[in-house]
């Protein structure tokens, strides 16, 4: 098993894209908090993966915008497990908009719970991975890491900016044997995703149909949506990879959506 016993933090694993790299690592036999605001849910998700094994899971209650909710949470990962392998720092929101009729208030939301949330959880664990000589940060980028869309200016705001952290994360910590990386997903067909199609019909004056196949899959080599399982792939073998050779860099998971 790829994480046999290794202790592991996926944020908004409750739901989503969190939940299926949670279940893909417990498979793999690791022992993973699954972080989320509703505690109720991952509590139930981990009972879930429980029941499936051979890892284990817990559920604990996390906003990735509260230090002392970060801190509280991770101290709560320690005390049960002694330490933390990998940090997933997955949870996100969206909201779009025309940057003229962006609010603010959605502005600052959006960039706490991206970028925010992700120094946070990586300023919280890097400690005890800096202790043990050893350790994978993980942050969950978008194509938007690497490209722009219309309507979407916190949201490319801030999957840009994880790049800058977690190379800046790789080059401090490098010697100290930890990695960083960024997984940048394509369309993913999750709620959050979901609840964009009928937004930006109405923002473009497009059928839902139109944002679909034009918009979210016109440029995949396929037309296909990029899977939960297919991520799950990605953020396993991140965590997984034995040496410093990829730390800091990205990986796209898009069906030809966006290359480089």
């Amino acid at each position: 098993m790829k994480l046999d016993k290794k202790v592991c933090i996926v944020t908004g694993a409750a739901s989503g894209i969190g939940l299926g790299i949670a279940r893909r690592y417990v498979a793999e036999g690791a022992l993973v908090a699954l972080a989320d605001l509703n505690l109720d849910a991952a509590g139930a998700a981990a009972a879930e993966l429980n029941a499936a094994g051979p890892g284990e899971a817990i559920g604990i209650a996390m906003d990735v915008t509260s230090e002392d909710q970060v801190n509280a949470g991770v101290a709560q990962v320690v005390a049960k497990w002694g330490t933390v392998d990998v940090l997933v720092s997955n949870a996100g929101i969206q909201i779009v908009n025309p940057v003229e009729n962006f609010a603010y208030a959605d502005w600052k939301k959006m960039l706490a719970i991206h970028l925010d949330g992700a120094f946070l959880t990586s300023k919280a664990v890097l400690p005890h991975m800096q202790a043990q000589g050893s350790g994978a940060i993980i942050m969950m980028g978008s194509v938007h890491s690497k490209t722009a869309s219309p309507l979407k200016s916190a949201y490319v705001t801030a999957k840009h900016g994880l790049l800058g952290l977690a190379r800046t994360i790789a080059r401090e910590n490098g010697p100290k044997g930890i990695r960083a990386n960024v997984v940048c997903p394509g369309f993913v067909l999750t709620p959050l995703v979901e609840k964009q199609i009928p937004q930006q019909a109405k923002e473009l004056n497009i059928s839902e149909e139109d944002v679909v196949k034009k918009v979210m899959l016109g440029q995949t080599v396929d037309g296909e949506f990029t899977t939960i399982e297919d991520i799950a792939e990605v953020a396993l073998f991140f965590a997984s990879f034995p040496t410093n050779a990829l730390t800091g860099q990205s990986l796209i998971a898009s069906h030809g959506w966006f290359m480089e």
